[in-house]
């Protein structure tokens, strides 16, 4: 399988996860709104859709630890290795498992 193929379902379930994920939508909704209220010049919706890219990154970054420390522990110096991408697609998945529900009921 070629390398897109991981890092498009990898950016797909977080993807997924930032928009669908409620709880962590509203979290991150919640945290923006009272930090930095004047950011995106008061809107809602400008908010909630930073929020939701917030998620989504979040969700991308905390899987990539476990591929990280994997490469780490093999001593792999280039670029990621096969494994690595399937624990990384793997623990973007895992992440999104609250979220699925939501988007099967709602759909893209």
């Amino acid at each position: 399988m070629e390398r897109n193929i991981y890092y498009v379902g990898i950016s797909f379930f977080g993807m997924i996860n930032g928009i669908f994920n409620q709880t962590a939508l509203l979290f991150a909704l919640i945290h923006v709104q009272v930090l930095a209220p004047s950011l995106l010049f008061g809107s809602t919706g400008l908010t909630l859709m930073f929020s939701s890219l917030m998620v989504s990154t979040a969700t991308i970054v905390i899987a990539g630890i476990p591929a990280a420390l994997y490469e780490r522990f093999i001593g792999a110096k280039d670029d990621s290795t096969v494994v690595s991408l399937w624990i990384w697609l793997a623990g973007t998945a895992i992440l999104t498992l609250p979220a699925i529900g939501n988007f099967f009921e709602i759909g893209l």
